[in-house]
């Protein structure tokens, strides 16, 4: 862990409530990389907190309670010592880091921002975007993205994160892309297909479970997100729109003003995915082991625009193994209606 590193993995009990009409849960609290996990009982997982933003709601007050973010709703109960401390310690530095940034970073952004001003105005945006997305560390990406997602909450609709679809929806997350899956969201509006944020979150509209009969088209769309994010860093497609002004922003104090934030998250909502060449594409679909041909019909429903994708399917459907089970499958199309 980069804040802690003596909590490489810490487990205590706590006690959840996922919105104020609902029931107190007993679950277990995992304190992670970059974010803390909760769990029922079974260790299946209910929902995953980012740390950068987690707040303590009653400070000095015990049992400790904790909110994913400023702007939604959910209540972690913890009474556990050790853990409560390792949050703590956790927010205290990344805290830390964003108000005092140190004397080498000072000097080193200062005599880059030097040198590219000195080079020309029409090279400084794209080069100091691009130094930019390689200096923001983990956590800022995390924050980032958490608040994009809950400002595509407000204007989109609710997301969809039923207790058993849930399970099933990580289950093919991880049949997909292993252990880089990335979070899985599903949305009951908004994007209108897939799209990824900064964090490695991934939003999928629920038509792409709903509307089919078999998980691979929607398995297509989570390869294909983890493609884009391959080719284009999702922080340089925020610094793309947000300009050169929040970029500097980001750069010398570590954070992004509300209306960047705001103005990228409705302008996800409805822009058009790159499209991605089938020589991209193709190789990804056989490391995986999953059909490319309902994912091309998924795209285009005569199959005209998506032919290379159907010919050159390097799983043929005679040999192809299910991605979920029957049971996993019709338990993740329920993921909106539970």
């Amino acid at each position: 862990m980069t804040a802690l590193k003596k909590y490489d993995r810490l487990e205590a009990p706590g006690v959840w409530c996922a919105s104020p009409d609902a029931q107190r849960v007993n679950v277990i609290v995992s304190l992670g990389d970059a974010s803390l996990t909760i769990s029922n009982m079974s260790d299946t997982a209910l929902t995953h907190w980012s740390l950068p933003a987690v707040r303590r709601i009653n400070p000095g007050t015990r049992p400790a309670l904790f909110a994913p973010s400023e702007e939604v709703y959910e209540e972690l109960e913890i009474d556990d010592a050790t853990m409560i401390d390792g949050i703590e310690r956790v927010r205290k530095v990344i805290e830390k880091r964003r108000r005092h940034p140190g004397r080498l970073r000072h000097l080193i952004t200062g005599g880059v921002l030097a040198g590219l001003v000195a080079l020309g105005v029409f090279w400084l945006p794209d080069a100091l975007r691009s130094y930019t997305v390689t200096v923001v560390p983990e956590p800022t990406r995390l924050n980032i993205g958490q608040r994009i997602l809950n400002r595509i909450d407000r204007v989109a609709g609710k997301q969809c994160d039923g207790i058993l679809a849930r399970s099933a929806l990580d289950m093919l997350g991880r049949r997909v892309l292993g252990a880089r899956a990335p979070r899985l969201i599903v949305l009951t509006g908004g994007v209108q297909a897939a799209a990824h944020l900064p964090g490695h979150i991934t939003l999928l509209n629920r038509a792409l479970i709903e509307d089919y009969e078999e998980p691979d088209v929607v398995a297509g769309f989570i390869l294909a997100e983890d493609q884009r994010r391959i080719q284009t860093d999702p922080m340089l497609g925020l610094l793309n729109h947000a300009g050169l002004r929040a970029t500097v922003q980001l750069l010398t104090t570590g954070n992004m003003p509300n209306e960047v934030i705001d103005r990228y998250a409705e302008w996800l909502l409805t822009s058009t995915a790159d499209p991605l060449t089938a020589e991209a594409i193709l190789p990804r679909f056989a490391e995986a082991g999953i059909r490319s041909t309902p994912y091309a019909y998924a795209l285009d429903l005569t199959g005209e625009q998506t032919i290379a994708l159907i010919e050159a399917d390097p799983i043929p459907l005679n040999t192809a193994i299910p991605l979920l089970s029957d049971g996993d499958w019709v338990r993740l199309q329920g993921i909106c209606g539970e």
